[in-house]
């Protein structure tokens, strides 16, 4: 098993270096944890590179999770509806909101 650090910023200018980020770790066997705890600034192209991240592993049957998750994180996630799909826990607070960074 292994941990990757997602760092403090995933936002939309930070897209393509966390896809080049990623991309080596698609083949990896075994269990890779993703550490997002530091993350507090995400656009919805990261959550959707993390989500095509998670399928992709899913589907060649290598686990994937998070060793650590931001609230920041964890709301957009929330927002967006893809709290399954990248292994957390669903919640069904949707009237919370979250801050616009833009």
């Amino acid at each position: 098993m292994s941990t990757l650090s997602l760092g403090e910023d995933l936002g939309i200018e930070t897209s393509a270096d966390l896809k080049q980020t990623l991309a080596p770790h698609l083949s990896q066997e075994g269990e890779l944890l993703l550490d997002a705890g530091q993350v507090r600034r995400i656009h919805t192209a990261s959550v959707q590179l993390l989500c095509a991240f998670f399928d992709a592993r899913r589907r060649a049957g290598r686990a994937t999770g998070f060793d650590g998750c931001s609230e920041t994180l964890k709301d957009a996630a929330r927002l967006l509806g893809v709290s399954a799909v990248l292994g957390l826990p669903a919640s069904n607070d949707n009237l919370k909101s979250v801050e616009n960074a833009a």
